[in-house]
């Protein structure tokens, strides 16, 4: 008689798994969508109690709107051109990118120069405080980001952001769209809360 013994073979089992430094990037990613939208509702809450001076935003934060917008463009051509190891391409578009989010919190400084002469100030009527915090904790962030891709550049330049490296370009990448829609939202919601 044949002693036949059934095995059971577990197969392994796949485990959802992250770069421990892109966790980190979601996880301030989240406590950053938290804060805006905290904000953004207490703009909602305090508009609605009264006391309110609305105005219009000055014609400089569309020209804004415009250089991030097309920030993002050239920041996802580069993280494309290192998928493709051209690394000249990529080196080209940080630098874009770099110039054009300078660009922006320079063009940023004279929308609050832009809201002074329409007597719109940080001390005052609630609307403007809101108005420059929410801007103003965005062009913190978007310095952050800027640094991040300055790093991202030496990176490129020392050969170390390729088509078999590319963690470092896709957190700056995902970061920096995070920061083009961050800013498109509040650009929308302060145009329409006005």
């Amino acid at each position: 008689m044949e002693n036949k013994t059934n095995y059971i073979i577990e197969e392994p089992t796949v485990t959802l798994s992250m770069h421990p430094k892109k966790f980190a990037m979601w996880l301030f990613i989240v406590t950053v969508v938290m804060i805006f939208a905290s904000l953004t509702s207490a703009y909602i809450v305090r508009q609605a109690e009264g006391n309110w001076f609305e105005f219009q935003l000055p014609p400089i934060f569309y020209i804004n709107s415009g250089i991030i917008l097309l920030s993002s463009f050239t920041m996802h051509w580069a993280y494309l051109s290192a998928k493709k190891n051209n690394l000249e391409m990529v080196k080209l578009g940080v630098g874009l990118t770099t110039f054009l989010g300078l660009a922006f919190v320079v063009a940023q400084y004279f929308a609050w120069g832009e809201l002074v002469k329409i007597d719109v100030f940080f001390v005052g009527n609630p609307s403007g405080s809101f108005l420059y915090v929410l801007t103003g904790l965005h062009a913190a962030h978007l310095i952050s980001g800027v640094i991040f891709l300055i790093v991202v550049l030496f990176a490129t330049f020392n050969y170390k952001v390729h088509s078999k490296n590319l963690t470092q370009i896709e957190m700056c990448t995902t970061y920096w769209h995070f920061l083009d829609g961050l800013w498109l939202y509040l650009f929308l919601f302060l145009s329409l809360n006005n």
